[in-house]
């Protein structure tokens, strides 16, 4: 498995090379996300976050985002460019007409998260334009327990705190640097299986761990809530990658 570092803002932005100029020229599209936050029941916020990873696997595993399919081009320049993505909020007749848009919607236990193809930065759709960015914000009504070794497990750093949204799209660009560190036969694997995984915040000791490992991180750039260069969420897919070898 071979390292990989990425910067990301607040939206899910990411520079796998930093230096490279390249990436800003290109077009830039952003990967939008919507969960539903019904005022009666919003979702737990570690659901909410494991929901958006499996929905940005769900988007990249789908055959409309590969090949000649109908998505494959703009997931391409997307990924060619700075890997952005967006997370706002919807309910009632918001989050319904959201869902009329081509998408997959993708539930946990209480969340229901929908992803959307990459569009153009200034590109949204006006159903989705003008819902909320902010305000996104979730709490867990019992922490979370041990995440076991039999799933990947998205580590958040035990030293940031973001909000929910903010959260939501880290943990999807944690599960798309897993996603790249795996071989065609371990994602196939992992969709079989309706991408399980765990999103825990990792405690100090257990952290400072995973620093040194050659397991991929994520990397703010540190344009909104936490400085430059702060490592947000590591990545640990080695579970599917045992799992593949021994099938």
């Amino acid at each position: 498995m071979t390292e990989r570092t990425d910067r990301t803002d607040h939206t899910g932005r990411a520079a796998a090379d930093p230096g490279a100029t390249d990436r800003d020229e290109a077009p830039q599209f952003v990967l939008p996300l919507v969960v539903r936050i019904e005022r009666e029941a919003p979702p737990a916020r570690t659901d909410a976050l494991e929901t958006a990873a499996r929905a940005v696997l769900t988007l990249l595993a789908d055959e409309r985002s590969r090949g000649d399919g109908d998505w494959a081009r703009a997931v391409r320049d997307w990924e060619d460019a700075r890997i952005r993505k967006v997370v706002r909020r919807a309910r009632g007749a918001e989050w319904r007409k959201a869902s009329a848009l081509p998408g997959i919607t993708v539930t946990g236990a209480s969340a229901e998260v929908r992803v959307f193809p990459p569009v153009p930065l200034d590109g949204w759709p006006k159903e989705l334009a003008k819902l909320q960015v902010s305000g996104t914000e979730l709490d867990d009504p019992a922490a979370p327990g041990e995440p076991g070794d039999e799933v990947p497990v998205l580590w958040f750093n035990p030293a940031v705190t973001m909000s929910a949204g903010k959260a939501m799209a880290q943990a999807g660009h944690g599960a798309q640097l897993a996603w790249w560190e795996l071989s065609d036969a371990d994602r196939a694997a992992w969709a079989a299986a309706g991408f399980p995984l765990r999103v825990r915040t990792a405690g100090a000791e257990r952290w400072a761990a995973l620093t040194r490992t050659a397991l991929p991180v994520v990397r703010d750039a540190g344009f909104t809530e936490i400085p430059p260069g702060t490592a947000t969420v590591l990545a640990d897919p080695r579970p599917v990658i045992r799992v593949g070898h021994t099938a």
